[in-house]
């Protein structure tokens, strides 16, 4: 099959890897210059290349590091493998050990340093009751819900944190049942699943830019800065109408929107309106679009600085206590992570998850609360990026458009409906599921 596939971020590239792994011929439109989309490269002032965000992964992301050995990379080049950690500043917080799934967990726990055996023994008795209850609980619940009765200590220092880590939202408003989902993966489903896997080298060169070679070596297209203005439904076929038009502008035998909500929305109701549509009571474009446009967004932000100092500790990132004016919850060192690059020396990375302040108010808190913290009084502010639809706000009554819209037209991305939240993960298990579906349907 010959597919187009609008978009070349995380969730696209892996789409046309998958198709193409699997004898097929995918042909990638993405709008901007760049690769990677919401995960890509960014140069910095300097000039110093950083990311758009500092990003993490986990073990239990199989998917992602599936497709990064295919296209090339190798793990130990593109990331940090540790095991979980969230230590803070005075040295308090947990560091799993070197086990097997579910004991590094289990020890990690029993021996967190700054909590009383009581708190321990009740983080201990909740996740194994979330394990006997397998991991499931009602539609409804938020993860605060499942929290309730834990000591303030646990939530504030542990809970909280991987919660809006993980889904960029705080627990009272973050849904229960995926966060849930999370943990079985990262906790139980298999040895290392819990490791912390930090990228030592941008984020287009961990996967979308190796992709991008391994698949025109291969003789698949990867259009850069070209926009996709129309697609025309020609029977069975589809023809794509990026900015540039083409004298004959080439024909697929599907479609897959691998873009942001907004632009797929665009796209689908543009093609719902085309009268040589001839599949309309199987199609539900205006349905889907209308979804897709009302999910809500979230903001990421990460604050660049520069420090002659190190980190307190040996560890190349270290939890913070956020407050209300004090918002950043993890400080990475680029200079750890990036040895091989003298250029990121001192260069310190501090994530702002659930971000709902504008630029100018959140650097000079984040330099405060890195005083405060960290001792660190000679920080030189880098740059400030905020993505302002970092994630959907995955909340437990959202609606997440479905994959297939019909007659050939497909969508993918980490906000179609699936298991995970808006993470690197969901992008790329999304983009793979998509491409055996659509390519099994025909």
């Amino acid at each position: 099959m010959k597919v187009a596939i609008i978009g070349g971020g995380w969730a696209g590239m892996a789409a046309a890897v998958q198709l193409a792994q699997d004898g097929h011929e995918p042909s990638i439109f993405e709008a901007s210059r760049h690769l990677g989309g919401r995960a890509r490269a960014l140069e910095l002032p300097g000039p110093l290349q950083a990311d758009n965000g500092q990003h993490i992964l986990i073990g239990a992301y199989t998917e992602s590091l599936r497709l990064m050995r295919a296209v090339g990379v190798r793990e130990s080049d593109g990331l940090l493998r540790q095991p979980l950690a969230m230590r803070y500043a005075d040295g308090s917080g947990l560091i799993f050990p070197h086990l097997a799934a579910p004991l590094d967990a289990l020890v990690g726990i029993a021996r967190a340093s700054g909590w009383t055996l009581g708190e321990r023994l009740a983080l201990l008795a909740r996740a194994l009751r979330w394990r006997v209850q397998g991991f499931r609980c009602a539609p409804t619940a938020t993860v605060a819900d499942l929290c309730q009765g834990l000591p303030r200590r646990l939530l504030d220092e542990f809970m909280e944190p991987l919660c809006v880590s993980a889904l960029n939202l705080p627990a009272a408003q973050a849904c229960g049942s995926v966060f849930l989902r999370v943990l079985q993966d990262a906790l139980f489903a298999g040895s290392g699943g819990s490791h912390f896997l930090v990228p030592r080298v941008s984020l287009g060169e961990l996967f979308p830019l190796p992709a991008a070679q391994w698949l025109q070596a291969r003789g698949q297209a990867v259009h850069t800065a070209s926009r996709v203005q129309q697609l025309v439904p020609l029977g069975r076929q589809w023809s794509v109408q990026p900015t540039a038009a083409a004298a004959e502008p080439p024909r697929f035998d599907a479609v897959l929107l691998a873009c942001p909500p907004q632009e797929a929305a665009r796209l689908a109701l543009a093609a719902a309106q085309d009268e040589r549509l001839p599949a309309r009571d199987g199609v539900h474009y205006q349905r889907w679009a209308q979804t897709a446009q009302a999910l809500e967004h979230t903001a990421i932000a990460t604050v660049y600085a520069r420090t002659p100092s190190r980190l307190p500790s040996q560890r190349p990132w270290l939890a913070l206590r956020p407050a209300h004016d004090r918002p950043a919850q993890f400080v990475f060192d680029r200079g750890q992570l990036h040895s091989h690059d003298p250029a990121q020396q001192g260069l310190m990375a501090f994530v702002v998850s659930d971000c709902r302040t504008d630029r100018e108010t959140l650097q000079p808190q984040v330099l405060q609360q890195a005083g405060e913290q960290l001792g660190w009084q000679d920080l030189e502010p880098v740059q400030t990026v905020i993505e302002k639809r970092a994630t959907f706000a995955c909340t437990p009554s959202v609606q997440r458009p479905g994959m297939e819209l019909g007659h050939g037209l497909w969508a993918c991305g980490d906000y179609v409906d699936g298991p995970y939240p808006a993470t690197l993960e969901g992008a790329v298990r999304s983009g793979t599921q998509a491409a055996r579906q659509l390519t099994g349907s025909r």
